[in-house]
């Protein structure tokens, strides 16, 4: 495995989560949720262009887990790609939260474009409302990661359709859980709201990775691999 894809692995998701995330943050009363959603959307679609033929730019535990699951990708890679997603989501955070830091009056505690239901959500989702939502929209995300990508690397108009899922699940996910879709995008700003954002961080790590490993038998199933191909 290649110390540049873990390099990749690790800026891309700093990127997703400080770009992301900071649209949420920083311009909630300026974009509004079909803002956020593009945000995303692009961020993706940006990244997937600059990175995925090196790393294949997954940025999120969820897509690895579906890779892996696919044998598309073995465990070696698929356990360095997560530590460097997580490490990655992390850094991204922090910068996120020291620039909120510099805007007077932000509240950051509890929130920072954090995921929640209940309270938490826009709609006042229940828990089990968020993790079918949570589910579902993942589920979406991986499969179409799968279906458009060839083995690892995102080549051609690949990174069209994958930014393109990514703010259409947003659209419908911000105003029930505000999206999480991605372990590593819900545990950066979790760290650094507290409170309810990390009690109920639990769901949006659970809830993608079951959605990713069903996206990933449902792919096997609707693409089968030919069976002399090898993992990458």
């Amino acid at each position: 495995m290649e110390r540049r894809a873990l390099i990749c692995e690790f800026l891309g998701t700093l990127v997703l989560v400080f770009f992301g995330v900071g649209s949420a943050v920083l311009g909630k009363p300026y974009l509004g949720v079909v803002g956020i959603a593009l945000a995303f959307g692009f961020v993706l679609l940006a990244l997937a262009y600059s990175l995925g033929a090196i790393s294949g730019c997954h940025v999120n535990p969820a897509v690895t887990l579906g890779f892996l699951v696919a044998r598309r990708i073995d465990v070696k890679r698929a356990v360095g790609y997560w530590i460097a997603q997580f490490l990655g989501c992390i850094a991204g955070a922090a910068l996120l939260y020291l620039l909120a830091k510099q805007v007077p009056g932000l509240q950051t505690h509890d929130k920072f474009g954090s995921n929640g239901w209940g309270d938490r959500s826009v709609v006042g989702i229940n828990t089990g409302g968020a993790f079918l939502a949570e589910v579902m929209l993942t589920f979406l995300l991986v499969f179409v990661v799968l279906a458009v990508t060839h083995r690892l690397a995102v080549t051609g108009f690949d990174g069209l359709p994958i930014g393109l899922v990514l703010a259409v699940v947003h659209l419908v996910g911000i105003p029930l859980t505000g999206t999480s879709v991605n372990p590593a995008r819900s545990l950066g700003p979790a760290l650094f709201a507290g409170g309810d954002a990390l009690n109920q961080l639990w769901l949006f790590i659970v809830a993608p990775l079951i959605g990713g490993l069903i996206a990933a038998a449902t792919h096997m199933v609707t693409h089968p691999q030919p069976r002399h191909e090898h993992l990458t």
